[in-house]
């Protein structure tokens, strides 16, 4: 039990460290380049091919896609406060909300579907401009994305990509945390250990 509980906390830590300890060095203007080359990109282009679907079959088909490298979560959403926005969020009929079952990751997506009728351009134009690349306390995204086939709307605020720190970087996920399996199960840099 003490093995079980001192490996959990060994990893909620290494979460914790990555996180919070990572910060943007990028620009955070939305994406303008068509080819998919980053994150947002990658699953707009995905987002396109899919335009049929339901908003929950997008969102599940695009958190399957290969760019995705977190635990996925996903899950309906009503007008109101939504994640990642200063404001409101109004004029939809349908949305879905997807990204990273842990919360310091910076990304989140929606799919929404428009009423037939709604003026879709201003809706995309709202999302637009509410949007906060800094919603997340310890992280910023660095790219938005958002664009409507029909009636369906896409968004996401995503890093660029999801490489590992590179090699010499302070910032790496576990570079100063060793988990052994003993009874001494964790071992910190600055020799804190669980029995």
């Amino acid at each position: 039990m003490k093995k079980t509980i001192a490996i959990i906390l060994a990893a909620l830590m290494m979460f914790a460290m990555a996180a919070c300890g990572t910060g943007s060095t990028g620009t955070t203007e939305p994406a303008t380049d068509p080819a998919p080359t980053t994150v947002g990109t990658k699953l707009l282009a995905e987002f396109k091919t899919l335009t049929d679907k339901t908003p929950q079959e997008i969102a599940d088909e695009l958190l399957a896609n290969e760019v995705i490298q977190f635990m996925p979560a996903s899950m309906p959403v009503e007008e109101g406060f939504l994640n990642g926005f200063n404001d409101e969020i109004k004029g939809f009929k349908e949305g879905v909300m997807f990204g990273p079952a842990i919360g310091t990751i910076p990304f989140v997506g929606y799919i929404f579907t428009v009423a037939d009728g709604g003026d879709v351009d201003a809706f995309v134009k709202t999302l637009e401009d509410n949007a906060n690349l800094r919603w997340n306390i310890c992280t910023e995204a660095e790219e938005m994305i958002c664009e409507a086939a029909g009636n369906t709307v896409f968004f996401v605020m995503c890093p660029k990509s999801f490489e590992e720190a590179p090699a010499g970087d302070d910032m790496g996920v576990a570079g100063d945390m060793a988990v052994g399996m003993d009874d001494g199960a964790v071992a910190a840099e600055d020799g804190i250990t669980l029995e």
